[in-house]
């Protein structure tokens, strides 16, 4: 089902309280997996979470987590752990595109038994649970940091820990860090070394924890849409958030500082996360390295041909195998808006768009990420934007918020 957005203006003054962080809660749900004495709090209520708490659960040998990716990565290591279980885990038509063969052969140099059941090097997969020995092994950190998350979330299980190399550049470091950080949080700093590209976990081999409870922030990515909201907006506007930290684990709490260039500026009350319009951009170029964040690669770019601005992102490689292509995606749906829009393997440019084109339908291609960094050009423009649902992969309460939120001009 589609959604009309009529022209509209965000309401000053008004507070959110967002659900829990998708990627935090996600990394916790294997822990508490491996450690059911961790309690967890204010856990994420999009789908991925929700479909990654039914497989943990699940005992069908049959396990479909759907477009879930994070899901597909942490369950293949998880599985493959799990001695004596025997699962064969799949996905959407869309998910058995995406492939796994890296943390696969990873999880082989490990010594997991892990099997493809239709196209090498891609879902489904069948995966006999055992007990892993081996525990050093090198894998490319420049494809996805899921598959080197995956790895190490299992590593305090494994009898002899894990030492994990990662080869070249690193993709999505902070993603990287939230995994290390929340190990170290529950089983101490000292069992968690990062040094240059090697990761050492230790094992716990019984052990217990050293903290045993943890509560989820917010979720930033959820934020950004809402960081547009307000770029958008005129000087003055306002809009609370919470729960959110300002020393986050999560790497795209970087729209503090990424917004500041449209004008927004971000403040702290406790945990709760005010942002204002206090200037429009004093340039009119914006350019920026996404490599560390690249999930707010859509949000930055319609903020940017909504203010008219030219922009230029790099650091889009990951961006072809998420939901979509979204870098295929993006120049599809911002030339029907009327922008001139090129792309590269992992870059994005966009020359300045004077005049954005009104009741424009745009094609969300499964992504929900596509569909909610788009919604704000609701401030511009009327727009549509087409199979509304697919927001509940990551903020199933969207649409409610933005109703809540705008007024018709």
């Amino acid at each position: 089902m589609n959604i009309q957005l009529p022209h509209s203006t965000l309401q000053s003054g008004k507070h959110l309280l967002l659900s829990g962080s998708k990627s935090e809660s996600n990394r916790v749900l294997i822990l508490q997996a491996l450690f059911p004495e961790l309690t967890v709090q204010n856990l994420s209520t999009a789908d991925d979470t929700l479909l990654l708490q039914q497989a943990l659960s699940s005992h069908t040998e049959v396990v479909d987590i759907h477009h879930a990716g994070t899901a597909m990565r942490f369950l293949t290591a998880y599985f493959a752990i799990q001695q004596g279980k025997e699962v064969l885990l799949t996905g959407s038509p869309r998910m058995k595109e995406r492939p796994i063969n890296l943390l696969v052969n990873a999880l082989q140099q490990l010594g997991a038994d892990i099997t493809y059941t239709e196209k090498e090097g891609f879902p489904p997969i069948y995966i006999r649970g055992k007990k892993l020995i081996n525990n050093e092994i090198h894998i490319q950190g420049n494809v996805s940091s899921q598959y080197s998350s995956a790895l190490l979330l299992i590593a305090p299980a494994l009898p002899n820990g894990l030492t994990l190399h990662l080869e070249g550049e690193v993709t999505s470091l902070p993603y990287l860090k939230m995994t290390t950080n929340l190990l170290a949080h529950c089983i101490g700093q000292e069992q968690v070394l990062f040094k240059a590209n090697t990761i050492k976990v230790n094992t716990m081999n019984g052990k217990n924890l050293l903290h045993n409870s943890w509560e989820v922030e917010s979720d930033w990515s959820s934020a950004s849409y809402w960081y547009a909201f307000v770029a958008l907006s005129p000087i003055g506007t306002t809009l609370s958030l919470s729960y959110f930290k300002s020393h986050s684990l999560q790497g795209d709490s970087a729209l503090k500082t990424i917004y500041e260039f449209f004008g927004v500026h971000s403040s702290f009350k406790g945990n709760e996360l005010t942002i204002e319009k206090v200037a429009e951009p004093q340039q009119k170029r914006f350019e920026y390295n996404l490599n560390a964040t690249p999930d707010i690669a859509q949000t930055i770019a319609v903020t940017c041909v909504a203010m008219g601005l030219e922009c230029h992102l790099t650091g889009l490689h990951t961006l072809k195998i998420k939901e979509t292509d979204r870098l295929q995606a993006l120049q599809t749906e911002l030339r029907k808006l009327g922008a001139d829009v090129s792309t590269t393997h992992d870059s994005l440019h966009l020359a300045p768009c004077p005049h954005l084109r009104s009741g424009i339908s745009i094609a969300t291609y499964n992504d929900h990420r596509m569909a909610m960094a788009f919604t704000p050009l609701m401030l511009k423009t009327n727009l549509e934007i087409a199979d509304k649902e697919v927001v509940s992969k990551s903020y199933p309460s969207f649409w409610h918020d933005v109703a809540q939120l705008t007024v018709k001009r």
